[in-house]
């Protein structure tokens, strides 16, 4: 069955959260009532990086990241649009009629409540009702997500608990643990040397990370769901400055070179330190693992079985 015209929603949807989520649900319930197709106009990259790159937040989630959470969704379409210079000096009436309109078929618009987009964020929630009213749009607002207690959700709060290291409290906005994707690095294989091999993975450039330590986690992988611990940051131990996501996976054994992962940051262990040598790290290490084992059971019981996965 052809349907016709969108419910629409624009933004860009930084972290997918719980106040995301409340949007999506509206238009793919509208839609669902009138026939038509429920769409998200997103942007990529975020607008910031281009009108003030100084301003610009670390993500919550990568453009990957993003459309495979978006994916779980009963969205009919996404659409990414590039922002550039061209497109933040569109006013609020051309971005409506010259982007949206053709490129959705636009028929309903629904929005969170502090939207604004055109130029210099002019496109507010009454102008676009004011838009909208000229022509026969009907622009609505859903209205902002709290949790219990009263801690209103938006992707600003989130960033300041992920970077204080509360991940509890950014798991409860987002609807899901805080996790990162990315493809596994050949390492210096110093793990193995000591009994503990690890993945190794860049973390993206934008990406948000909580501050550097050992956590226990748990990792997406071909071949399976893990659990594990990573060390997240340097490797002082070694002189290594460089910053790096370095995982050791319980119950593995195999190769995950060049394969794509998602790493879960279930509770911090500990902070980074030095030790004064490779024998005192292991020590440590094996203290870590219990720590880990021991969360993990209680987080993901369904991680307690050893699973082996062949290369």
């Amino acid at each position: 069955m052809t349907r016709d015209g969108s419910v629409v929603t624009v933004g860009t949807f930084d972290g997918v959260h719980l106040g995301h989520r409340a949007v999506l649900d509206e238009i793919t319930r509208r839609a669902a009532l009138s026939g038509r197709r429920s769409v998200l106009v997103t942007f990529e990259p975020h607008p910031l990086e281009v009108v003030n790159p100084a301003a610009a937040p670390s993500r919550l989630t990568t453009a990957e990241e993003r459309l495979a959470v978006l994916a779980t969704s009963a969205l009919d379409q996404v659409v990414v649009l590039r922002f550039d210079r061209a497109m933040a000096a569109l006013s609020p009436t051309q971005f409506l009629d010259e982007v949206l309109r053709p490129t959705c078929d636009l028929r309903e618009l629904v929005i969170g409540h502090d939207h604004g987009f055109g130029r210099g964020r002019q496109g507010d929630v009454t102008t676009l009702q004011e838009l909208g009213r000229e022509r026969g749009i009907p622009v609505d607002v859903v209205d902002q997500v709290a949790l219990p207690g009263g801690v209103a959700v938006s992707s600003s709060v989130i960033r300041r608990a992920i970077a204080g290291g509360d991940l509890e409290a950014a798991a409860k906005m987002l609807g899901r643990p805080y996790a990162v994707d990315g493809v596994v690095e050949r390492g210096e294989q110093r793990g193995r040397t000591i009994g503990y091999p690890t993945i190794n993975l860049a973390a993206p450039p934008r990406k948000l990370l909580p501050p550097d330590g050992v956590y226990a986690v748990v990792v997406d992988t071909p071949a399976g769901r893990f659990g594990g611990m990573m060390n997240q940051g340097h490797r002082p131990t070694f002189s290594d400055g460089r910053r790096a996501l370095e995982v050791h996976l319980f119950e593995f054994e195999g190769n995950l070179y060049d394969r794509r992962v998602t790493i879960q940051w279930v509770a911090a262990l500990r902070d980074i330190r030095r030790f004064d040598d490779a024998a005192h790290l292991q020590a440590q290490l094996e203290e870590d693992q219990h720590r880990a084992r021991t969360m993990l059971a209680v987080a993901h019981p369904d991680l307690e079985a050893p699973v082996r996965a062949s290369e």
